[in-house]
């Protein structure tokens, strides 16, 4: 059988011929390799840059290979967090003609961490918490599409910074299946593998000295639990009202909000005594201050990011002569928003010297900027301008941050 490869851009085959095919990934020559921090995985996987591209390359047999290629489309195209699906390479043979396994290639997520990583200097159990949030969001992310990932755990999983917090991207989706809707048991079932593999790999790194001693890692993967069925509940339950209460369910849907989900249909039914108002989100989208922001600014950031630039550029607007919220001879809130990201958010984000950033992404640097400001403000009792807060940034904070800044691989 000859070499196949198949791949979701035109452009891709080109490139991916290039690489050695005929070699076994533990035999690929280091030229071709990029040193990246790579995540324990039961398959070879090696990082390789591919034309302008860095790619994960994963070996594994063809027919699960093409199933994880359709099923990282599809969640792709749901719009769920996870890598970004390249190609397929069947056909594979070695210089002798014999048959070597099928390949999946990703794209590699930049600014992105395994788990192990993270853990090569101690970290402090808040910072924990936070993994345990993103992870629980992802999984509820991935429940309300359909999609029973079947073996949730921090291996399967990349995580970037988010001001201040932490984005879940699922990287294995290998055991996964894609329904129309999820039973309870099925979700119960992935959220139960999620609790024993998390703290089975905690209770690894105890083992090899690299998780805080106040951690108990049985108690960690429990965690897990409490933070999705809260999640889970507040995104689906029904709620029941007093009859022309309807700011109940504005606020229901602002509370929705502020989690960072859209209620995109709804179902509002009245008792047949006129008393009370049920309410219930029929379908709920991850990304609503991430659709806000692109929508605004055409700037693409993580959900938190979003949230906090949208807070900022809020602020900025408020003190435009011609922002007149209403009035339809003030300048528009797109016209607005344009012209803080020429006017303010670009200029202060290529201030930070490009070498100095390390793996966080502009959104990421503004919301450092940005807390960096609240800092000096609070501490002089006034406000500080941003040119004096990106100076103090890079002269008394970046020496001592890149230290622990894993750099991306186009850096």
């Amino acid at each position: 059988m000859a070499l196949q490869i198949s791949a979701t851009n035109p452009e891709h085959p080109a490139l991916l011929l290039e690489l050695p095919w005929q070699l076994p990934l533990e035999q690929w020559p280091e030229e071709v390799l990029v040193p990246l921090p790579r995540g324990i995985s039961r398959h070879v996987v090696r990082y390789a840059r591919a034309g302008s591209e860095v790619i994960a390359v994963k070996e594994l047999a063809e027919r699960p290979a093409l199933r994880e290629y359709e099923l990282l489309r599809d969640l792709d195209r749901l719009g769920i967090p996870s890598v970004d699906p390249l190609a397929v390479v069947t056909g594979r043979t070695d210089t002798a003609g014999g048959p070597l396994e099928s390949v999946l290639v990703t794209r590699h997520l930049g600014g992105s961490q395994p788990y192990r990583s993270m853990f090569e200097t101690t970290m402090r159990p808040a910072t924990m918490h936070r993994l345990m949030d993103a992870l629980a969001v992802l999984l509820v992310r991935l429940h309300l599409a359909g999609f029973a990932w079947g073996d949730c755990s921090l291996s399967n999983t990349l995580f970037r910074r988010d001001a201040g917090a932490y984005a879940a991207y699922l990287v294995d989706a290998e055991t996964g299946d894609l329904h129309p809707q999820l039973s309870t048991g099925q979700r119960d079932y992935d959220l139960d593998l999620a609790r024993v593999n998390i703290s089975g790999e905690l209770l690894d790194l105890e083992a090899s000295g690299a998780l805080h001693p106040s951690v108990d890692p049985i108690e960690f993967g429990m965690e897990i639990c409490a933070r999705y069925q809260s999640l889970w509940q507040e995104l689906t339950r029904t709620s029941v009202y007093p009859a022309g209460k309807y700011h109940y369910i504005e606020r229901r849907i602002r509370r929705l909000n502020d989690l960072g989900f859209d209620v995109a249909e709804m179902q509002i039914e009245h008792a047949t005594n006129g008393d009370t108002v049920t309410f219930v989100p029929k379908v709920v989208d991850a990304g609503h201050h991430q659709r806000q922001l692109l929508r605004l600014t055409g700037l693409d950031a993580e959900e938190n990011q979003a949230r906090r630039l949208l807070n900022d550029l809020e602020s900025w607007m408020a003190g435009q002569d011609d922002y007149a919220p209403g009035d339809p001879l003030g300048a528009r809130p797109e016209v607005l928003a344009h012209r803080w990201v020429r006017d303010v958010f670009r200029p202060t984000v290529r201030a930070v010297p490009l070498e100095l950033r390390g793996s966080m992404d502009p959104a990421e640097i503004y919301h450092e900027l940005l807390e960096h400001r609240w800092y000096l403000s609070e501490r002089a009792q006034h406000d500080i301008g941003l040119d004096t807060v990106v100076e103090d940034y890079i002269k008394n904070i970046l020496p001592t941050a890149r230290e622990t800044l894993q750099p991306t691989a186009s850096d």
